[in-house]
């Protein structure tokens, strides 16, 4: 059953809206440009010479999204973990090993990225994009690109949810982010009902039963057994689409993993011996004020069949292991894409981006959660490359932020940006990866702040700009990793500065 809704953008292209009933009933959405678009035809209206943008100049751009990964990525030193395909992108980009995001929560995180706004700006929650998408005009990253010809797809998890639906099961109106995307959607004709069972989906279709189904999964299948096969597929069809286009795009391929459950077929746990993957240096809880919380995701949306990880290390070593085969079997549907893309010669106008929306504590601060402020939540993965550049594979140690990509993809693409964004652009770090940072980082959670420079975190319950300050977490990071807490009282001209800059953010 096909039902064809219709109604004008404020730009004044033609949407559509395609509901079907499929079992549960995938909704699927697109805005097409003069018409209704099927899932045979081309992605965009407009005719096709076979002649790739790079003739007038203007760079193409694909983002690839990667879901509640940490740092965890062999070119970053980390060597238990296999990731030989964004490996070799990293050879070909610049790679930030101190990248930080806005808010360590999905939605919230990628309303920071579409906007280059501070969470306490666009709501802290997954639905921050949803509520507040009407306050931001055309402050909206893929708005812009789509205001100056830009062809703007989004496929898998770019926002908060996956195809751009926001209503049951993820799969109905209202639309998420309206009037930014020509056309946003999942891979069509998954085992998965639904976009919503897709994001938390079990092999070959299962959905999630919350609070009892396990946190992690190793099915004897192919890669497509799981969700992120299916997206592979379909950005490796759409890039051969793309190739034929003499307009300029911007294509978003969202990946699900390694985001729970901890989920991949079995051949890439096989690359794993969980007693050889080391756990974290300090896994004491903290003490108050502490930004500790219980881990509600994990322990709360699964089942554990009575194991704790908090105090059954052979558990604990199950979940880092399986995170790891999540991780590697992400890696290598992003190496699909990327081998697509240099197989279809298309890097020589492309502007390339790797980011997570955050990462994930694996016992670290007596956490297995991302709702927290400590390092190993708010930190994640960013790789970018463009063409010409002159610094491919190097490693850029500079702090920077999610912010600040909206500034640089429109100046690497000879766009304007918006002047009311917080970010600032990492071209000069590009251009000079040793560069000292530009600025600290700054993130938040509910009823906390942060500020991360080179050597020292600092997290504040409360507020500084309100002068609100009820506690304060202070962390060295000078010979650790991980951090070492230290008394701020020891330390009082560092607490006063990192204050300021808390209080200062928003200027």
């Amino acid at each position: 059953m096909i039902m064809k809704n219709e109604k004008r953008s404020a730009d004044g292209r033609r949407i559509i809206v395609k509901e079907f009933n499929k079992r549960a009933g995938f909704t699927l959405f697109w805005q097409g440009i003069g018409g209704l678009l099927t899932t045979q035809m081309l992605l965009f209206a407009t005719e096709t010479t076979g002649q790739s943008s790079a003739n007038n100049n203007t760079p193409n751009v694909l983002f690839i999204s990667i879901d509640d990964w940490r740092n965890d990525l062999h070119a970053l030193g980390v060597d238990h973990v296999q990731t030989p395909y964004i490996d070799r992108f990293a050879e070909e980009s610049v790679l930030f090993s101190q990248h930080y995001v806005q808010v360590p929560t999905c939605g919230a995180s990628r309303a920071a990225l579409l906007t280059g706004m501070r969470g306490p700006q666009t709501g802290l929650g997954n639905n921050a994009i949803r509520n507040n998408h009407s306050d931001w005009g055309d402050r909206v990253l893929p708005r812009v690109f789509r205001q100056h010809g830009y062809q703007t797809l989004a496929l898998g998890k770019i926002t908060h949810y996956p195809g751009g639906l926001a209503g049951t099961n993820w799969a109905n109106p209202p639309e998420e982010l309206p009037d930014a995307w020509d056309r946003s959607w999942v891979p069509e004709d998954s085992p998965w009902e639904s976009p919503q069972a897709m994001m938390h989906g079990y092999a070959d279709g299962v959905p999630r039963d919350r609070g009892n189904s396990p946190a992690w999964e190793a099915h004897d299948g192919p890669d497509k057994s799981y969700p992120d096969g299916w997206v592979a597929e379909e950005a490796v069809e759409i890039l051969n689409q793309l190739a034929e286009s003499d307009e300029p795009w911007f294509f978003g391929v969202g990946f699900f993993k390694p985001h729970l459950p901890f989920a991949a077929p079995k051949k890439y746990f096989d690359l794993y011996d969980p007693c050889d993957i080391p756990a974290p240096i300090d896994t004491a809880r903290q003490p108050a004020p502490s930004s500790w919380n219980r881990s509600g995701e994990l322990m709360g949306n699964y089942g554990h069949d009575g194991k704790d990880p908090y105090s059954d290390e052979a558990y604990a070593r199950t979940l880092r292991q399986a995170y790891a085969a999540a991780t590697s079997y992400v890696d290598a549907q992003v190496g699909k894409v990327l081998e697509r893309v240099r197989e279809l010669d298309l890097m020589d106008d492309l502007i390339i981006v790797i980011w997570s929306d955050h990462g994930f504590a694996l016992g670290e601060r007596n956490t297995w959660a991302k709702h927290n402020l400590y390092e190993a939540a708010v930190r994640s993965p960013l790789l970018i490359r463009y063409p010409g550049m002159e610094r491919a594979g190097s490693l850029c140690n500079a702090t920077v932020e999610t912010v600040d990509l909206f500034p640089t993809l429109t100046e690497l693409a000879g766009l304007p940006a918006p002047e009311d964004i917080y970010g600032t652009s990492l071209r000069p770090l590009l251009d000079n990866p040793e560069a000292p940072s530009l600025k600290p980082a700054f993130s938040h959670w509910r009823g906390e702040e942060a500020v991360r420079d080179d050597r020292w975190r600092m997290i504040v319950q409360g507020s500084a700009k309100d002068n609100d300050v009820r506690g304060l977490e202070l962390f060295d990071f000078k010979e650790s990793v991980e951090g070492v807490r230290v008394d701020p009282d020891d330390h009082p001209d560092i607490v006063e500065r990192l204050l300021n800059a808390l209080v200062t953010q928003f200027d």
